[in-house]
């Protein structure tokens, strides 16, 4: 009897928490597409401005390696927000510190983006203001 009882508890905690995992966090299914930021384009147009740059596409490596091994993109945990990807364009000054973060969308996920960001200090550029856009899943 003991055995039973203790199988039918374990089967609805199973339950409540396949339920509770199903229906909580992350982006729905039907999710809209997020509306566009429109000054994404001028910071885009400055970043592809920067180039060819021999110092610059070097950069490029550098502080893309330097996000990944820092796991920059984890912070506030903003992946799960959206089904859809952003587009941040950070702005560093010559130290390497983001002195201002524009997203290619307005959404709560990119919100997200632009605070999680906000102050990061990646390794100095070759120049500054140096634009450096990333792609958020």
């Amino acid at each position: 009897m003991k055995t039973a009882f203790l199988k039918i508890g374990a089967a609805g905690a199973f339950m409540l928490m396949a339920a509770g995992c199903s229906t909580m966090g992350g982006p729905a299914k039907d999710e809209a597409p997020p509306p566009a930021n429109p000054a994404f384009a001028t910071e885009m147009a400055k970043f592809n401005a920067q180039f060819p740059n021999d110092k610059a596409t070097k950069y490029e490596d550098v502080s893309i390696n330097f996000n990944n091994a820092n796991k920059l993109d984890e912070r506030g945990n903003c992946h799960d927000k959206s089904k859809y990807p952003v587009v941040i364009v950070l702005t560093l000054d010559a130290s390497g510190k983001v002195i201002r973060t524009t997203t290619d969308v307005e959404n709560s996920k990119a919100e997200c983006f632009r605070q999680a960001y906000a102050s990061v200090q990646l390794p100095a550029p070759p120049f500054a203001p140096y634009l450096k856009p990333i792609k958020l899943r």
